[in-house]
């Protein structure tokens, strides 16, 4: 079978870049060998969010009541469950339009332009490889226990840890973390670094952490963790913080130290794809060392977000058109859906010191918006960073609605804007984003 295009997986990266194709008039054939949607939707980002938004509801009711209401996780695993069976049909559809052709099977490159399915040959012009990540797990004993885990197996988990201890303060870490705390589980997070949420501006990730404590999440920062065991019927962790030994209980552990790309089994050392740490060296058109042969998303490293494999798709296909596009991807804005949430694009205050830029921060707490002190949310805080002329540099936010302010601020930086230009924009009244005009005055 020959298409202009081959796409090697089928999550985000894959998905939406089929789907810009085939209404670019190229075909497609795109391969998957498991299910259509990836990472995000099967066992990332859209389960978690169904979490969240369960989280919240306890939150609410919690505050109105006076007291944590009972929670029926098994109900709540179950309309997750739901959730990510109706998104997944919705990607099936995507993939049945004319133009794409959906083909089930373990895909490896046959060298030239053939693509190999289990037996059978594909051939394309082009091939983009969007095969996505997986959880990677520390060389630490006792990772292998039962009740040892990654994000992936949490989220199939329809009980509810009374204990639960995390390795790993990340986006992942934080996000379980908060989302358990609401329901009720009493929950440990071990960190090998000084303060959660590493390449976050440190305001924004010092707030965070002190507004999870307050809510009973316990830190321990600064710790290596050394093994996991088991003793009547617990795990125990056991660590090193300064120098000193500690060790916590739970009925469950998540690891959350990070992720690897998935590149293994797909042939690329016999057709000469060049990989680096383990991910698909692209260049900035995300052509891979062969010509013709591509690589977005998780598996080339550059950012592991979904997003960004969506915008590094319609790259590709750009570039194989021919065609100049205005895609921004060094502003690429991420959150954390913690509570409270999180987000940031840009520099962060301490990249703009090291690198000697002449810069200017303000910062607004959310105490001082009405929209934020009637919903409770006073105790969060915008950042921006500004440049020569009052460009915008970064903006970093805690709070509720984190995400959509930072969304903005994305939007303003791509298009060269100024803090001067973003002062003059109306802001709707009363919303938590007139903060972000609030801090260009």
């Amino acid at each position: 079978m020959k298409s202009d295009i081959i796409i090697i997986g089928a999550g985000p990266g894959g998905y939406h870049t089929a789907a810009y194709a085939a209404r670019q008039g190229l075909s497609v054939t795109i391969i998957e060998k498991e299910h259509v949607g990836g990472t995000c939707l099967n066992c990332g980002c859209i389960p978690t969010k169904a979490l969240c938004h369960d989280a919240e509801a306890v939150e609410a009711a919690t505050r109105i009541l006076g007291a944590r209401p009972q929670v029926d996780f098994a109900r709540i695993a179950a309309r997750k469950r739901e959730v990510v069976e109706k998104l997944r049909q919705d990607v099936e559809t995507l993939m049945a339009q004319p133009g794409i052709t959906l083909v089930r099977g373990n895909a490896v490159l046959a060298g030239g332009c053939t693509v190999s399915v289990d037996g059978e040959e594909y051939q394309a012009d082009n091939i983009i490889i969007a095969t996505g990540s997986r959880p990677k797990m520390p060389p630490v004993e006792g990772c292998g226990l039962p009740g040892v885990m990654t994000s992936t197996g949490l989220l199939d988990s329809s009980s509810l840890p009374q204990q639960l201890c995390i390795v790993g303060a990340g986006v992942i870490g934080l996000e379980f973390a908060s989302v358990f705390n609401s329901f009720g589980s009493d929950v440990t997070v071990v960190e090998f670094m000084k303060e959660c949420l590493p390449p976050y501006d440190q305001d924004i990730s010092r707030r965070v952490r002190k507004a999870m404590e307050k809510r009973g999440v316990k830190f321990v920062m600064q710790a290596a963790v050394s093994s996991i065991g088991q003793c009547g019927g617990k795990l125990q962790v056991a660590y090193e913080s300064k120098r000193k030994p500690g060790l916590t209980e739970a009925d469950a552990v998540l690891i959350a130290t990070g992720r690897a790309a998935n590149t293994e089994g797909l042939g690329l050392e016999a057709v000469g794809v060049a990989t680096e740490r383990g991910c698909i060296v692209v260049d900035d058109n995300m052509q891979t060392s062969v010509k013709g042969v591509y690589a977005v998303g998780d598996v080339n490293g550059r950012c592991m977000l979904a997003h960004a494999a969506l915008m590094q798709g319609m790259r590709c296909v750009n570039h194989i058109l021919g065609r100049a596009d205005g895609i921004r991807l060094d502003f690429m804005p991420s959150a954390v859906f913690s509570n409270p949430e999180a987000a940031a694009v840009g520099l962060t205050e301490a990249q703009c010191r090291e690198a000697g830029m002449d810069y200017a921060v303000r910062k607004i707490p959310f105490r001082a918006n009405g929209r934020a002190v009637a919903d409770e949310a006073d105790g969060g805080l915008l950042k921006l960073i500004t440049g020569d002329g009052g460009k915008l540099l970064g903006c970093h936010v805690c709070g509720p609605h984190a995400a959509d302010i930072v969304q903005e601020a994305s939007a303003l930086m791509a298009m060269g804007c100024t803090s001067s230009q973003l002062y003059g924009i109306t802001h709707i009244h009363p919303t938590i984003a007139e903060l972000l005009r609030d801090a260009a005055e």
